[in-house]
Order: C-alpha cells, then structure tokens, then sequence
C-alpha cells in the first residue's frame, strides 16, 4: 500500500488545471492500492469570479465528474484537497475535499471548518476566506484500505482540537491538503505537520500548492511523514509527486510502546472511549 501526494501550480481555469493533473497522474507508482492526495484549490484556484463558475452542487458537475473518472481509470483512492461546492440559498460556497474509492464511488466528503482571514506580509497582504467560502460544521474519518483517514484543508492544520477529535474517532492517516502562502509556509508549514504526526501517532500526507498565482505565493513543500514525526518525503518546489509505503505494524508498534492515547488526562481520546 502506497501513499502519494501531488503538488501542482494550480490557477483560474480548471482546463488547463486539468491537462496538467492528467499528466502528473500518469507519474504514479504501479503499486496499488494506491492513495492519493491532491492540493487545496486543486479545480481552481483565483477570484471570487473564477470559484463562482467552477462551484457546483455537491454530487453533481462534470469537475466531480472527472475526478469520479480518474480514479476509476488509475484504480485509485483518491482525495481531492478541495473544490468549491454549492451551498443552496446562499451566494457564499463550501471549500469541500471529496474522497473517491477504487471504483469512482464518492465514499466520504469534508467542508473545510477554519477560514484563512488573516493578514500576511507578502504581495496579497488581506486574506478574507470567508467572502467566498461558509465554514463546514464537521468532522470527517472514513474506512480505507489504508486505515482510517482523518479529513483536514490547510488553516485547519492550526487547529491541533480538529486531529486530537480525528485520532478520537479512529484516524490512522491525517491528510492535509494546502495552499500555504509563502511566507506562513516558510515559518510554520512542516512544524506544525511533524507536531499533529506526533502527537496523534498517525501518518501525515500533506499535498500543497506551489508557485505563483497572480499576487499570491504558495509555498509547495508536500510531505509525507511517519507516526514517529519522521519526514519520509518532502517536494520543496515545482510539480510532481512523492510516495512512500504505509507501514502498520510500525504504526501500531508506536501507539503500543507509547500509549499517549490512553496516559492523557485531558483527551478527546479518552472522552470518546
């Protein structure tokens, strides 16, 4: 069983995401089964304008569509970091990260839960998530091949509450897909993905933007890190892929020596057992 995450310079036109999507899921490993994880803002990734004609309504459009298709083609799981999704009766969307099974079913979905409405010392400078964006109001874990995924977006990663109640719920794998700016990706991008792998004793796939679109910066940098808060692959810049094997018995070699789960005091875990 294999982990893999894409990085990719994602912009306004989801044609032109897409040819280039097509080409990097060419790139994969043999193995399968096969899990693979796409950035943040994958469809399309630009102004409100850009993310109104790309949205469509959760289960139907032919972006779902293509992703339904390309895992069913490449007999993959695959995870889209994010899309916008309709919400009925408002003019904002959800950012939704969609989760495909080897046969093209749509197994699980995720409505991104922290908006990224903050200021940041770059060229953009004002990031104000939600004009565009709702928040979702919860948390996803679902069954795999893999073990259990526990679904995050991007400014989630801030939050360590979300994947304390994610290892509560079982998660085995934490999936990060991103669109760090530069600048908070430089400062804070892999600690704070070493800190949630070790803290919850899961695997961390991590999947990021990288490059320039229009004012903004992204920082790139997709890893993949062990229960043990090791980095076991890291594509700091440009497009491609990484993977890595998933090792169980390590993972549950880990959580046996250090039961953290059991020793905390103040747990989602433990309120949840």
């Amino acid at each position: 069983m294999e982990l893999v995450a894409i990085q990719i310079n994602a912009g306004s036109d989801w044609e032109a995401n897409r040819s280039r999507l097509a080409g990097l899921l060419l790139q994969l490993p043999s193995q399968r089964p096969l899990l693979v994880l796409l950035p943040e803002n994958v469809a399309v990734f630009g102004c409100k304008n850009a993310i109104q004609q790309a949205a469509e309504p959760l289960g139907d459009g032919p972006i779902q569509d293509q992703f339904s298709q390309w895992a069913r083609d490449h007999g993959i799981w695959l995870v889209v970091g994010s899309m916008p999704t309709r919400i009925e009766g408002s003019a904002r969307f959800h950012a939704t990260s969609l989760v495909y099974n080897e046969l093209g079913e749509r197994v699980a979905y995720y409505h991104k839960l922290h908006l990224f409405d903050v200021d940041v010392s770059d060229e953009q400078g004002r990031y104000r998530e939600s004009d565009s964006y709702a928040p979702g109001e919860e948390l996803c874990v679902v069954d795999s091949p893999f073990g259990r995924l526990g679904l995050s977006i991007c400014y989630d990663l801030r939050f360590p509450q979300v994947y304390s109640e994610l290892r509560a719920k079982g998660a085995d794998i934490l999936l990060v897909p991103a669109a760090f700016t530069r600048v908070t990706g430089q400062a804070h991008w892999q600690p704070l993905l070493q800190a949630r792998a070790i803290e919850n004793q899961c695997y961390v796939l991590a999947a990021g933007l990288y490059g320039e679109q229009g004012a903004r910066q992204t920082w790139g940098h997709s890893m993949i890190i062990s229960p043990w808060g090791e980095i076991e692959r890291c594509l700091p810049k440009g497009e491609g892929l990484i993977s890595t094997p998933i090792d169980t018995e390590r993972l549950a070699d880990i959580r046996r020596q250090m039961p953290v789960a059991q020793h905390a005091r103040f747990s989602a875990v433990r309120r949840n057992k």
